[in-house]
């Protein structure tokens, strides 16, 4: 006990500065943020860091625009790759390219980096430049709708609750009639079907989805393909573990940037939380490890919260609580806090609080609310410091390797290594076509999936009623109603009736027998209520990949 006396009383001696720094010291790696400001002195042995160890109990980065938000992210990425750790991060502006080549050797960064305490070096690192969609600027990113899900499909055609069910019983049937869904024209024909005078019975066979809701869905379907969607959804379709490459023992940074989805800025989100749940599908139980497996950086993250249905929000709180355990990291980054929902935010263990403007009654009840998330201060006034942090400065408090919330610090930041600005649209296109994955997702392909299926079965019907009117001799006027009607409005060759001795036997189809069955339509309401394995395979409802 002396001994611990003894540095409780070398503690109280201790500056402001480096008691709190104490906070932050560990014997592991970690990602070094900056030095430690007391009254406007920053005391450069005084340092800031997240162990790296703690990278995958996820944070925040937040704080009005222009106050260095995305220079925190380069700052954070940058010395993630460098530890060998792959990072996939959302580059809504384009500001990020840069991480790819060294920084200016400046004066001003020099300055920033003699106040910090950092051993400041230009330097560049390996980026991958993805764009969601096949106009953007980099590698062309497609996932299959299949394995998108209804949930997340939902989220971004703005779905109900109502609207939401229906179109997860629309792929549910998609699936058992063997209708692939890869791009939107498939999800189309089979809407088409279902809203068709030939698909009635079908539609009827799957839990009594009415035919205005089939028809709100397909209208929105179509909204979407014609904002761009299209360019997205298909083959073929991106491979997660691309994502987690690790080049001369650097991890790749994924820069994803909106491509012709600028107007559609909500799939970008959701698109990211899809990645997220495959990664969780295909990634082993890791546990407590020196460093995270991939880190993953949600910038503009209100986007993926805005008018999410309960379900999206209740899978993004399950993934943020489960992937830890993969060894995944996630950051989110807003201007708010209060973007982000109460039992999310909750989960994340580090916050980087750039300033916060209080000039509206409303801007002051989110400053409020972002002062209770801190632990107290015996330091700082935490609503002055929020609100008076200068550019390039955080209010910052991490969990140390123990596991315990480390002592509020308002951190000078560090300079980024590299290049803090953009690259150029051509320097980018022109690195995304000399990788690797250029060669694997350059071109578009489109392999044949339930529009096709859905168009042959509309052939052979019209065919069949064309010779059968033609035996009657009616022919002539029945013919051309069949050969006009639109490929993807066929009626499937098995529609549950068949013929035996001239009469007609009524057969309820597959999935009209199986949803009258009360565990599958438990499943249906809820794929998350699965035990153990089982919660793997259904996270957004996604589809998971036969590998």
């Amino acid at each position: 006990m002396p001994n611990d006396a003894s540095a409780s009383e070398n503690n109280t001696d201790l500056a402001p500065a480096k008691k709190i720094a104490q906070g932050y010291a560990s014997e592991g790696a970690g990602i070094s943020l900056g030095s430690v400001l007391v009254d406007g002195k920053a005391d450069p042995e005084a340092q800031v860091s997240i162990p790296l160890s703690m990278m995958n109990r996820h944070g925040l980065v937040a704080g009005a625009t222009g106050t260095g938000k995305t220079k925190t992210l380069q700052l954070i990425a940058e010395q993630l790759s460098v530890n060998g750790v792959p990072v996939v991060m959302a580059d809504m502006k384009g500001d990020l390219s840069g991480l790819a080549q060294p920084g200016e050797d400046s004066d001003k960064a020099r300055g920033r980096a003699e106040q910090t305490g950092a051993d400041w070096a230009p330097a560049g690192h390996p980026v991958e430049f993805l764009s969601l969609g096949t106009e953007g600027i980099g590698v062309p990113l497609r996932a299959r709708v299949s394995s998108f899900g209804p949930i997340l499909l939902s989220k971004v055609l703005g779905l109900n609750s109502t609207q939401e069910s229906t179109l997860g019983l629309v792929f549910h049937w998609a699936d058992e009639q063997g209708l692939e869904l890869y791009d939107l024209k498939d999800l189309r024909a089979v809407l088409q079907h279902l809203t068709s005078d030939e698909g009635k019975e079908d539609l009827k066979g799957i839990g009594g989805v009415s035919s205005q809701t089939a028809g709100v869905i397909l209208r929105s379907l179509v909204n979407l393909s014609n904002n761009g969607g299209d360019t997205f959804f298909g083959d073929p379709e991106l491979d997660p573990a691309d994502l987690r490459k690790v080049v001369d023992g650097k991890g790749t940074i994924s820069l994803v940037e909106l491509g012709d989805q600028a107007t559609r800025p909500v799939l970008f989100s959701t698109f990211l939380m899809w990645v997220l749940a495959e990664l969780f599908q295909d990634l082993p139980e890791k546990g407590d490890a020196d460093k995270p497996e991939l880190v993953f950086i949600f910038d503009e993250a209100h986007l993926l919260f805005e008018d999410a249905s309960k379900a999206f929000l209740d899978q993004v709180e399950q993934t943020v609580k489960l992937i830890r355990s993969k060894g995944v990291g996630v950051f989110f980054c807003s201007q708010l806090p209060t973007d982000i929902p109460g039992d999310i935010l909750s989960q994340l263990g580090a916050r980087v609080q750039h300033a916060l403007r209080a000039f509206t009654p409303e801007d002051q009840k989110a400053l409020s609310k972002t002062v209770k998330t801190y632990p107290k201060s015996e330091v700082y006034d935490l609503e002055e410091a929020i609100t008076g942090a200068g550019t390039g400065e955080a209010i910052v408090t991490v969990l140390s390797e123990r596991g315990a919330p480390t002592p509020v610090a308002w951190t000078l930041m560090n300079p980024p290594t590299s290049l803090m600005n953009t690259i150029g649209n051509e320097a980018i296109t022109a690195a995304a076509k000399e990788s690797e994955a250029w060669g694997k997702y350059g071109e578009t392909v489109d392999p044949l999936s339930a529009y096709e299926k859905l168009a042959e079965q509309a052939e052979k019907a019209g065919a069949g009623s064309g010779e059968a009117g033609a035996a009657g001799g009616g022919g002539a006027q029945d013919a051309p109603a069949a050969e006009q009607a639109p490929a993807s409005e066929a009626p499937r060759e098995d529609s549950g009736e068949r013929r035996k001795g001239g009469e007609r036997e009524e057969e309820g189809s597959f999935v009209s027998r199986a949803m009258s069955n009360p565990a599958t339509r438990s499943f249906m309401r809820s794929a998350a209520s699965a035990a153990g394995r089982e919660i793997t395979r259904s996270l957004f409802g996604t589809r998971r990949r036969r590998r």
